[in-house]
């Protein structure tokens, strides 16, 4: 099993402790884990977990009911803003991660949206606490943009940082494959963080094949 599938398994199992200010949330210790830095979403219920790496918390919440939600990322522990960020997203918010992983000492939020539907589409809203002062956000480009590794995808999209990167993983599809039964293996993405024109970037490093 990979580090990524090993995650996510241990993720599904996680339970949501109640958000705070004052509270990190530590979903992953029921896991097994003593891993406080990642939250997943209990299925039909509104998304609250407040995650922390570095002195700096992050408070996510989501309403999670219907196809639109509204997301709201509150930030504590910035020299300068911490203004909360407060959008509307095309899906469901199925988990939120902590990371720093150009190791600057300035911690990312990631949060994973899930689109509704059968195909499961996933996206991501995350932000870097910019030398620690403020947030700046980080952009990740769709699967579409890259025709080589959009061959074969149709969606049902997996997220989670593993050694150091950041992995989106799926299925594949080959002609003639129903929407839920992939015969073409996963493609993996791995990215790198790296500076944007306005802000950052998840720059794809590699691609592994399984």
């Amino acid at each position: 099993m990979t580090k990524l599938a090993l995650a996510l398994a241990l993720a599904c199992c996680a339970v949501l402790l109640p958000g705070g200010p004052d509270v990190a949330a530590q979903p992953a210790a029921q896991a097994g884990t003593s891993d406080p830095r990642r939250a997943v979403a209990v299925p039909g219920k509104p998304f609250d977990a407040t995650l922390a790496l570095e002195g700096i918390r992050f408070r996510v919440t989501a309403t999670n009911e219907g196809s639109i939600n509204r997301l709201r990322i509150a930030p504590s522990g910035l020299e300068v803003d911490n203004r909360a960020i407060e959008k509307e997203i095309d899906g469901s918010v199925s988990a939120a991660e902590v990371a720093d992983l150009n190791a600057d000492g300035s911690p990312e939020i990631y949060v994973y949206v899930t689109s509704a539907g059968s195909g499961s589409y996933g996206s991501i809203v995350a932000f870097s606490a910019n030398r620690r002062k403020s947030l700046s956000g980080i952009y990740l480009p769709p699967v579409a943009d890259n025709p080589t590794v959009a061959k074969g995808y149709m969606g049902h999209d997996e997220f989670a940082v593993v050694d150091g990167a950041f992995v989106q993983r799926f299925p594949l599809y080959r002609d003639g494959d129903a929407n839920g039964k992939p015969t073409g293996g996963t493609r993996e993405l791995r990215y790198k963080l790296v500076p944007g024109e306005a802000g950052w970037q998840l720059r794809l490093d590699r691609t592994v094949e399984r």
